[in-house]
């Protein structure tokens, strides 16, 4: 076998080989699932709720959006139908990709011809469209803008171009420069660098005051942080494309909270103390239009401080501490209650993270909610009732719910029904809200209903696709706790072949993706690789997916074991749990293999590396190779510095183990990945080669983490379902089945 392979056998010849012997031909096929696309769930996008509570609104047939009520669901009205009033140069009617309300919901900001940038961020081409008059006028003639808002009463817009910030009066064509510093991979003001757009997960790096008077906003300082090159093929010569990407030890940006005074036309730089190397990762007004919130949060990411920035001077006082001996995580469970006496903020100080109420002294007034479960997410806070709105998991790890409950803790009540996962979207009054709702057998269910959970109209139900998974005979996904150590058990979902026979042998196929926090074991529909898993269960495999020490929903404890040794805990899982799966008298245990993307890809690594012994093939997608080569924020986080944990980085790094692999190891990355770097998997080839071991490689050029677009998605995982049709299904000296 050489070390690269650059051919694969046609697939339909070879599964009809393996078929004759093994199984039925699968119902669903490759092309229905990713180039046809037959087995998405159809979605609502939940809209945007519009002044007073009543109403909402949403984007459909690409140019209108359309104005429904919330109380029967009904289409009120076509608010705004932009076909044929905005087009490009050659006169094509462009689609809304966004759109932003004035406060006075007066205006709309359009946002046509996006292009992405990084995960979350993007340029476009802005128009603002009075409601009244039909009038259209671009936000600006400078070229693409990005992220427009308005100020609270309605009179300006800010907006970042260029990495400098800009200010647009809406009665005029009037604009003003406040920012005059910005230049690429230098300077960025009112939106963020790579690292904190990747792992504290926002790029609105500007604020208005509530009264418009001050806008506050982040300046990034990165000429010291080092640059990541990535070449882009397609040209005579490839395009190189250059950006500031701090590895773990590394410089940081140097960054800063600056507000700017519209009255006098001055900024002043807030005060963060003498230490730079630091993160600041959220900023947010208090009622008081005069006090900003910013978080401070040291570089091992473990002390949290909540300061509260006079905006006038930008001196700040402590407002909020707290300190933990692993790590905080960053969220943005922070809400300034409308009286301006007190703040909610959640919290893991407890072990379990819950909500908390202080004073705008820092003192606290109680804990809001409570018990040996987790909240998953913060929904708001009612004024009228003095209710808060949370999910949790409080029913399993398995499950989400929605609950509400007094301010002062009590009344809790469960508003949601029925197992499963759910995710509500309430309307700014807080009296209805909108449902996503799923379990792993059922697809997406959209649902109306008022704020006591009680049902007012059914949106989408998705019955199309549920007789689409009857007639392609989906089987039902069963979940089962994996036994551990200590009293410990993981949990983990199967799924059996069609006619499954205990008396027979079959593969097992491990999926796995196991990073902090984590979970692929949740009773929710599986919409990325749900149809795929099903149509490997049709071929003759059973499908397991196992949530290993170290995810998410189950406390601080397990979630955080892996502290300094990522990697260690999560494989010795996945060994055990294909060790037991392998035990059971229907499984081959000389044929489990495992596939991961990303921190899966990670773990897989590691499971054909030092779990040589039991998985026969692994599949590693964009893998993380040695976290010395990933990013400072997600890594320090969890491992600190290489500089103070040298031991962590490198006894658990796959680059480190290859000379153990036996089984079958398949390696894929796309060489545009900004995210984990396709060196690590250059890094990993050098290694395998080097140490003599076999392996198969796959690259897709100018593709990002995600892989998709063209006919990629169809190509990859066809390569994939032929790789484990010869390294597992079809194995060579195993008990045919």
């Amino acid at each position: 076998m050489n070390h690269v392979f650059h051919r694969f056998f046609p697939v339909l010849m070879l599964l009809a080989v393996i078929f004759s012997v093994q199984a039925q031909t699968p119902s669903l096929t490759l092309e229905q699932i990713w180039k046809d696309d037959c087995f998405s769930p159809k979605t609502i996008r939940l809209g945007k709720s519009m002044q007073g509570g009543e109403h909402y609104t949403v984007v459909e047939d690409r140019y209108k959006i359309n104005k429904y009520e919330y109380a029967s669901g009904k289409l009120e009205k076509t608010l705004l139908d932009i076909e044929g009033k905005i087009t490009n140069e050659e006169g094509d009617s462009l689609k809304i990709d966004n759109y932003l309300f004035d406060p006075q919901e007066n205006q709309i900001l359009i946002a046509t011809e996006t292009e992405a940038i990084f995960r979350h961020s993007s340029v476009s081409h802005f128009y603002l469209v009075d409601l009244a008059s039909g009038q259209v006028e671009p936000l600006s003639l400078g070229g693409k803008q990005r992220l427009p808002r308005f100020s609270p009463d309605g009179s300006k817009i800010a907006f970042v171009r260029d990495n400098n910030i800009f200010l647009r009066a809406i009665d005029s064509d009037k604009e003003i420069q406040i920012t005059h510093d910005g230049l690429y991979n230098h300077i960025i003001n009112g939106t963020t660098d790579w690292v904190y757009e990747e792992e504290f997960s926002f790029t609105l790096g500007h604020q208005w005051s509530p009264d418009s008077k001050h806008l506050a906003f982040y300046k990034f300082e990165e000429s010291q942080v080092k640059e990541f090159n990535m070449l882009l093929y397609g040209n005579l010569y490839p395009d190189e494309h250059r950006f500031k990407y701090p590895k773990a030890g590394e410089d940081n940006a140097l960054v800063s909270v600056h507000i700017y005074n519209l009255e006098t036309e001055e900024t002043i730089k807030t005060d963060m103390g003498e230490q730079t190397n630091q993160y600041i990762p959220r900023i947010r007004w208090t009622t008081d239009s005069e006090v900003l919130a910013v978080y401070r949060l040291n570089r091992h990411q473990n002390h949290l401080e909540i300061l509260a920035a006079n905006a006038a001077t930008g001196a700040a006082r402590v407002l909020y501490e707290e300190k933990n001996k692993y790590y905080i995580d960053i969220n943005d469970d922070l809400l300034f209650t409308p009286n301006g006496e007190s703040f909610i903020v959640s919290s893991e100080a407890n072990g379990f993270k819950h909500l908390y109420q202080y004073t705008m002294q820092g003192e606290l007034v109680n804990a809001v909610t409570s018990g040996q479960w987790d909240v998953n997410s913060f929904l708001g806070f009612d004024e009228k009732t003095q209710k808060v709105y949370f999910t949790s998991h409080e029913e399993s790890p398995l499950e989400n719910h929605l609950y509400s409950i007094n301010l002062d803790g009590s009344n809790k009540a469960r508003l949601t029904h029925g197992e499963g996962y759910h995710s509500p979207s309430f309307s700014n009054n807080f009296k209805y809200f909108l449902n996503n709702y799923s379990t792993i057998n059922t697809p997406p269910v959209y649902s109306l209903h008022a704020a006591d959970g009680s049902l007012i109209k059914v949106l989408e139900d998705n019955d199309a696709l549920k007789q689409k998974t009857e007639n392609h005979h989906y089987e039902q996904v069963s979940f089962i706790k994996i036994p551990l150590e200590e009293q410990l058990e993981l949990n983990a979902w199967v799924l059996h072949p069609p006619d499954f026979n205990p008396a027979k042998e079959y593969p097992v196929f491990m999926y796995v993706y196991g990073g902090p926090g984590s979970q692929t074991v949740t009773d929710r529909w599986n919409a990325n690789n749900g149809a795929w898993f099903q149509m490997l269960a049709q071929m003759g495999y059973i499908v397991v997916s196992v949530d290993n020490r170290g995810t998410g929903a189950r406390g601080e404890e397990f979630r955080k074991m892996t502290y300094m040794q990522l990697g260690k805990y999560e494989t010795e899982d996945l060994i055990h749990a294909a060790t037991y799966l392998g035990s059971l008298e229907y499984i081959d245990a000389q044929r489990i293999g495992i596939f991961g993307w990303s921190y899966g890809g990670y773990l897989s690594s590691l499971c054909i590396t030092k779990g040589a012994d039991v998985f026969a093939a692994a599949i590693a997608v964009a893998p993380v190779t040695t976290w010395r080569f990933y990013d400072t924020v997600y890594t320090e986080r969890y491992m600190r510095t290489p500089q103070e944990n040298p031991d962590g980085y490198d006894d658990n790094s796959p680059i480190n183990h290859v000379d153990k692999i036996k089984g079958n190891y398949l390696l894929v990355h796309g060489s545009a990945d900004d995210n984990v770097h396709y060196q690590n998997t250059m890094e990993m080839v050098s290694a395998l080669t080097e140490a003599d071991v076999d392996f198969e490689l796959m690259i897709y050029p100018n593709h990002n983490h995600g892989i998709r677009g063209g006919n990629s998605r169809l190509h990859l995982y066809r390569m994939m379902t032929d790789f484990l049709a010869r390294n597992l299904l079809n194995k060579q000296g195993t008990q045919d089945t």
